[in-house]
């Protein structure tokens, strides 16, 4: 938003100071009608802070100086964990690592919230991009195993999960360009993972089989051990190189990708399927344009006994506003039973933003309430007030585990 109305980069991720930039969030806030910022924003400040009022480049001191206020008081992250009735946050980790601070954390006394890994394996399964010679490295360093094969590496990455279970895990997450599916044996596979590890060019072709390779060998493990998979793809990253070159990824500069990969989905689900080893499966796009697409495919791997072996998950990042979240619960509820959806999920870096999932669930309300205005669903308080639980809290608790 502040790259938007044209503000420095100094007033963003440069040198200037916390209260400076603040000033400058401020004015660009203030032009921000309809955004989800503008709403996160407020609900934090009325949640966290006790601030009723509107924030703007006028109000902004007044606003600075009762936050800091505040803040002097006391207000630590377990305050806001707790004041914000969190029973469980799954954090997302490598498997180089080595979960130290979720034991600590199980030590601490004071916090209500249990806190958990989740087993993001990506530098092992993007063999195309740079750093994966030197992840590998880091990978041996850590297992105390030298990986000259992928029978090795697989090996490995399993030994590590069991590590990440041992310590409560129990969802897997992969952060993918797209969904690809090149069949591809154990064979292949390894003069592929050699080639990389050589420093020879890896085709997309190429990239595209090993991938493949690796993910069924990551549906069948956790398969197994009763782990939740999560895919999420569709991100176009690091689009403007200059600003890449000067700030580094994950500064802002990533987009919405064109995907169409409806087809490479169901093959990869149905290749598990077919061999007994789909494990419960929550998919993401970045591109609402594959809601529909989603929802047909996974109402089409149902289980007796389950509430949708295989979920659309949450509207998300660039969608994760109100017109996004709105028209996701009605192509979601158009196809496939909107009872069974899992709710909110907020993969933010900010404490604050557990205000998100207030902010998600009154979107809902009004969703549905308006269902129940045009007579679309019975005003039943016994129908409405489950529908509710259940998507805002009871669903994802049962189908995660916990």
């Amino acid at each position: 938003l502040m790259r938007a109305v044209g503000i420095d980069e100094e007033f963003i991720t440069g040198a200037a100071d916390d209260k400076t930039k603040f000033f400058a969030f401020a004015e660009a806030l203030e032009m921000s009608a309809g955004n989800p910022v503008y709403h996160w924003t407020h609900l934090e400040l009325k949640r966290y802070f006790g601030y009723n009022g509107n924030l703007n480049k006028c109000t902004a001191e007044d606003v600075w100086e009762r936050c800091c206020d505040k803040l002097k008081l006391g207000l630590s992250v377990h305050d806001i964990i707790n004041s914000s009735n969190v029973d469980v946050i799954c954090t997302t980790d490598d498997p180089t690592d080595d979960l130290s601070a979720h034991i600590r954390c199980r030590s601490l006394g004071g916090l209500k919230a249990k806190i958990f890994p989740t087993f993001r394996p990506d530098k092992a399964v993007n063999i195309h991009k740079a750093g994966f010679v030197e992840y590998i490295k880091k990978l041996e360093l850590v297992s105390g195993t030298e990986i000259g094969s992928i029978s090795t590496l697989k090996f490995v990455l399993k030994d590590r999960l069991d590590y990440f279970i041992e310590n409560g895990c129990k969802v897997a997450d992969h952060g993918l360009d797209n969904i690809c599916f090149e069949a591809c044996s154990d064979d292949e596979a390894n003069v592929i993972f050699r080639k990389a590890l050589a420093g020879q060019y890896i085709s997309e072709y190429e990239a595209k089989k090993y991938i493949t390779n690796l993910m069924l060998f990551f549906g069948k493990t956790y398969s197994e051990n009763n782990i939740v998979m999560q895919l999420h793809y569709g991100a176009m990253r690091n689009v403007n190189t200059n600003m890449m070159n000067k700030l580094g990824p994950d500064t802002g500069f990533d987009c919405i990708n064109d995907t169409g990969c409806g087809r490479e989905l169901a093959m990869f689900l149905d290749c598990l399927e077919k061999t007994k080893n789909l494990p419960k499966t929550i998919v993401y796009s970045l591109n609402n344009i594959d809601n529909a697409m989603i929802d047909t495919i996974t109402g089409s791997f149902a289980e007796a006994g389950i509430r949708s072996k295989v979920h659309h998950g949450a509207a998300w990042w660039f969608n994760d506003n109100k017109k996004g979240i709105e028209e996701h619960l009605s192509t979601y509820a158009s196809l496939l039973p909107i009872g069974t959806f899992l709710g909110m999920l907020t993969d933010s870096r900010c404490f604050l933003s557990f205000s998100r999932h207030e902010f998600f669930r009154r979107i809902f309300c009004n969703w549905l309430a308006n269902l129940i205005i045009k007579g679309e669903y019975p005003n039943d308080k016994r129908l409405i007030e489950k529908l509710i639980k259940d998507v805002s809290y009871n669903n994802c608790k049962k189908f995660l585990g916990f």
